[in-house]
């Protein structure tokens, strides 16, 4: 079935893009399947928008469905009216409503993760009806072989006459996040059809005298897909932004709160009063234990609100506001929606705005509407809410007060500032409580950005080995357990996994 318009609309771009967003149209267009992992802040939103038009313009398909985020459908609406002359119709929850519109002549669709799988039966008979092309942004969210969001799109994808996945993260968190990313596109023919052996070759190593296999398992991940791969860096496509300095600050925590740290990180259970009532927290494992620690490095309230004093790195986090020149802007990081509310508050002569994941999503679009448009200084906001899809380049300085585990949420956040259409030089700046779980995650973050770039080809080995620090596990086994015991260090084995 194929679409006719009364009047079809112009197929030209609005706007001229970047040569390497051209080379990567052209690499692309003429697949059946293809992936963009550029990195982020290099415009794979430009480069998806001049995709569609092409296959539209070339009767390549019939009509193209752009998957995102929810977060970010209306961030995509708004650069598709930006960018082109097609007016895209959004998928939404209402099946009835989809039903319908999948049976009227759309040329774009634009749509969440979710929307497509509560209507699933329905784009599966559409898929059979026409030619559609489908790009996946954020792919990264379908890196979970095991989840059914993951096998609704798996079971979808040989459905589509086109298939694009994008993501400046495709190894999100660990190199084996890319499987499912990519059987999405071929079915398992370049990673093979066994997760859990791709899996095994590829996650960290626990003995360091196997990373020598390690790299090259990894190293060779690019080399099978570099047939339907195209990657560019800040650097490899000669995008002239200008430098981005990382620094880590260091606290030394008050007594008070180094006694709190020192209670979760020593006993396995812990009596405290919230709202009057005595209760115990039953820290069964080692994921927890980890959990509590940086919370508790951050800012001990989170886990027990009975505390007037400042934390140490609120001290720190307010000195860092008052160096900042008062003609830029910042962003402050934290993992937890607790904190937000809380820095909100105390922070509040700042006039702060905030973004995390308890807000609507009307009301984080209206923050960050603010935040780029008035004099406010100062956002706060969690990676989950804020960290995909939105160009912050109106601030230049972001402080990561507290990191979790996640290499994804670290990379993503922090690039928010240092993108295309940013000016000034960006300041990058983590809080590191001293002597606590903060340090292990500073390397643990560092192994899994080294193991990352190896995965994607930014990398070599050899570049990989002098920079890996392979031994995370003890670094953890030292935080955890100063006297060391060898039950302990059983259980951050096991543990290690999760992370």
């Amino acid at each position: 079935m194929a679409f006719v318009l009364r009047r079809p609309p112009e197929m030209s771009a609005k706007y001229a893009a970047y040569p390497y967003q051209l080379d990567a149209v052209r690499a692309v267009k003429d697949l059946s399947y293809a992936a963009i992992f550029h990195e982020q802040g290099l415009g794979k939103t430009k480069i998806a928008i001049d995709i569609a038009l092409t296959w539209l313009k070339e009767d390549a398909t019939d009509t193209v469905i752009i998957v995102t985020k929810k977060a970010l459908v209306d961030n995509w609406c708004n650069e598709v009216e930006m960018h082109c002359h097609v007016t895209p119709h959004v998928l939404s929850a209402n099946r009835g409503s989809n039903s319908a519109a999948l049976n009227s002549p759309v040329l774009l669709y634009i749509a969440n993760y979710e929307a497509v799988a509560s209507s699933f039966d329905i784009i599966k008979l559409f898929l059979r009806t026409c030619r559609v092309g489908c790009i996946l942004d954020e792919s990264q969210k379908i890196k979970n072989p095991q989840a059914r969001l993951t096998r609704t799109f798996l079971d979808l994808s040989s459905g589509f006459e086109k298939r694009v996945i994008m993501t400046g993260t495709p190894v999100a968190n660990r190199p084996f996040d890319i499987w499912a990313q990519v059987k999405f596109l071929d079915g398992g023919q370049a990673l093979g059809r066994s997760f859990e052996l791709f899996q095994q070759q590829t996650d960290l190593p626990k003995n360091p005298s196997a990373l020598g296999d390690y790299s090259s398992h990894l190293g060779s991940v690019m080399q099978k897909l570099k047939r339907f791969v195209v990657r560019e860096t800040k650097e490899s496509a000669g995008i002239d932004l200008p430098q981005k300095t990382i620094s880590s600050r260091f606290v030394d925590l008050p007594n008070w709160q180094m006694l709190k740290y020192a209670e979760y990180r020593d006993k396995l259970a812990y009596e405290y009063e919230r709202n009057g009532e005595i209760r115990v927290d039953e820290v069964e494992n080692v994921l927890k234990r980890l959990l509590r620690l940086v919370q508790c490095a951050s800012n001990p309230g989170l886990i027990d609100g009975n505390y007037e004093q400042y934390p140490g790195k609120y001290l720190s986090l307010v000195d860092l506001c008052q160096e900042i020149p008062s003609d830029s802007k910042l962003i402050v990081w934290t993992g937890f929606v607790e904190n937000a509310e809380w820095l909100f508050r105390r922070l509040s002569k700042y006039q702060p705005l905030r973004v995390h994941g308890k807000l609507t999503i009307e009301q984080r679009n209206g923050a960050i509407r603010t935040f780029k448009k008035s004099s406010n200084k100062l956002l706060i906001a969690t990676p989950g809410a804020a960290k995909e899809g939105l160009t912050l380049t109106v601030a230049n300085h972001s402080v990561f007060y507290d990191r979790g585990f996640s290499l994804d949420d670290y990379l993503q956040a922090q690039d928010r500032t240092h993108r295309i259409s940013q000016t000034r030089e960006c300041y990058v700046y983590n809080l590191i409580a001293r002597d606590t779980i903060d340090e292990w995650v500073n390397v643990l973050l560092n192994a899994k950005y080294k193991a990352a770039q190896l995965t994607q080809g930014d990398i070599d080995s050899a570049e990989f080995l002098k920079s890996y620090a392979a031994d995370v596990l003890e670094i953890l086994a030292e935080i955890l357990t100063p006297q060391n015991n060898s039950a302990a260090d059983r259980e951050i084995l096991n543990a290690e996994d999760s992370l």
